[in-house]
C-alpha cells in the first residue's frame, strides 16, 4: 500500500511503526488475549495505561 501525506491543518500523517503496535494492541495487548477495548476498565492493567497517560501528560505539561 503507497502512504499518502496529509499537510492539512488536522492530524499529521503517522509513522508506520506507530500505526503497526498500536494495530497489534488494539487485537492483543501486551501479550493478555484481549483487546484494550475488551478489558475491564477496573483492570490493574487498565489503570497502568490511565497512570502512564496522566503521567505523560503531566511530564508533557509540567
Amino acid at each position: 500500500m503507497e502512504r499518502v501525506y496529509n499537510f492539512n491543518a488536522g492530524p499529521a500523517v503517522l509513522p508506520e511503526e506507530v500505526l503497526l503496535e498500536a494495530q497489534a494492541d488494539l487485537f492483543n495487548y501486551k501479550g493478555m488475549g484481549l483487546s484494550v477495548m475488551e478489558m475491564s476498565h477496573r483492570s490493574k492493567e487498565f489503570q497502568a495505561i490511565i497512570d502512564d497517560a496522566y503521567a505523560r501528560v503531566k511530564r508533557i505539561y509540567g
